[in-house]
């Protein structure tokens, strides 16, 4: 039972709800209980038990001040998985598809490598769970591994490189949910796992912001060197690019998580996250915008989807970057936000869902008619399956936005996010698992 439904239950017995509190403070969930009573007191304003906990936690400091943050193990672990990884791009670690070099080694294994990098840095900041942190270590590194043994099970090399293509965003998905599986293990409810999301989108773009300074410190430093008329060697690049690279996922974990907190009880008023909701919600009425002026366009090229594989990949990156921006804009705290701008966002964010499937299932009889034409590929299996999943939760966040009322909305968008986590994490695995024997 999650936090807003215990309050929700004593909303007439203060008892209750202090032992509800206290129980917060107990488990470290005392920001979860902070925004639960939020929620409640957005819910029912005028209950006086939900206003006196509103004011009391608004005067009161229930969150420590700073964490404690273990940057020597974090630097340490970073510079490992660092050096892992300059080693790991030498030209020699290459994967070959009929005898010809296809892809670096290092594009397939570096997210399960980060992963596993990262469950020990969470384990070392406080998270208890080292045996489970081992086993889904050993699993992602399983799952890394698999594709280079399974890629020669594919007949056609043309699949066969495309199978190994598609193991690079798809392990990256597959080492993002073994940390999820990680943190969320024990409270996987639906604003758990919605603020797992929320954190996972500020470690992401804190990891576009690292990966951009270190771009510039290694453009500056060949710079240097250059006007010396010195060109430094291969394995200096390799160690500032490939190396700097496995920098960040470390770095950008340990400055956005506190691994002794709950993913609902991590803190979102504050640096990155205000910047981030900022963000999303301004870019959210742009997205509106566009869509609807390439709709309008749509009966002018109607076929070139039909008849432009490109055209299908750019729909499916749309697709994601607009579920992105959907999980970035929607509020994990709604009681923070005015009345006014709860009652434009909720209608920004439906229109721009329902735009969204509108392009889909556009994009998808294109693929469908493809399929039929030429039949079916792993490619187009692939983008089926995800078009067909996103497609499914927009609709689930349309058909409960639908039955949610005014004040429950945030926590229906939320639920219907969370509910999508585990499709998403079964269809990965199934392309990296069973597509090398369905394309024999």
């Amino acid at each position: 039972m999650t936090y807003l439904e215990r309050i929700r239950i004593a909303h007439a017995d203060p008892e209750q709800l202090e032992q509800t509190y206290r129980t917060a403070l107990q488990s470290g969930d005392d920001d979860a209980f902070a925004g639960a009573i939020e929620d409640a007191y957005a819910e029912a304003p005028d209950n006086l038990l939900f206003s006196a906990w509103h004011y009391r936690l608004a005067y009161e400091v229930i969150r420590p001040m700073r964490r404690a943050v273990p940057w020597m193990v974090a630097i340490l672990l970073a510079v490992t998985n660092g050096l892992i990884f300059w080693w790991l791009s030498a030209d020699q670690y290459v994967i070959k598809v009929g005898g010809q070099s296809h892809l670096p080694l290092f594009l397939i294994v570096w997210a399960p490598i980060s992963a596993v990098f990262v469950l020990m840095l969470l384990v070392a900041s406080g998270a208890k769970q080292s045996r489970w942190a081992a086993l889904l270590g050993v699993a992602i590194l399983a799952l890394g591994a698999y594709p280079l043994w399974a890629h020669t099970l594919i007949g056609a090399q043309t699949l066969e490189r495309h199978y190994l293509d598609q193991m690079v965003p798809h392990l990256a998905l597959l080492a993002w949910s073994a940390v999820g599986l990680f943190v969320l293990r024990g409270r996987a409810d639906a604003s758990n796992r919605f603020a797992f999301l929320i954190k996972s989108l500020e470690i992401f773009i804190m990891g576009g912001l690292f990966a951009i300074a270190g771009g510039i410190f290694t453009g500056i430093t060949a710079g240097l060197f250059e006007a010396l008329a010195i060109t430094l060697p291969d394995v200096v690049m390799r160690l500032l690019v490939a190396g700097g690279f496995g920098l960040i996922p470390i770095l950008a974990v340990t400055v956005i998580y506190d691994a002794t907190a709950a993913p609902a009880a991590q803190s979102f008023d504050d640096g990155l996250s205000r910047v981030i909701a900022t963000l999303m919600r301004v870019l959210l009425p742009l997205t509106l915008l566009v869509l609807v002026i390439y709709l309008g366009f749509i009966p002018f090229r109607f076929w070139e989807p039909f008849q432009n594989r490109d055209v299908l990949i750019i729909y499916n990156a749309m697709l994601f970057a607009v579920v992105a921006l959907l999980v970035g804009a929607t509020p994990i705290q709604p009681g923070a936000l005015t009345p006014g701008l709860r009652f434009w966002l909720r209608r920004g964010l439906i229109a721009v869902a329902l735009l969204a499937v509108v392009v889909s299932v556009y994009a998808l009889a294109a693929i469908g008619y493809r399929t039929w034409e030429g039949g079916i590929t792993l490619n187009r299996l692939t983008i089926i399956g995800w078009n067909v999943i996103n497609i499914a939760i927009l609709s689930l966040l349309l058909i409960r936005q639908r039955r949610a009322g005014e004040h429950a909305w945030p926590q229906a968008m939320q639920a219907a996010f969370g509910a999508g986590m585990p499709v998403y994490v079964g269809w990965a695995m199934f392309v990296v698992l069973a597509t090398p024997w369905l394309f024999r």
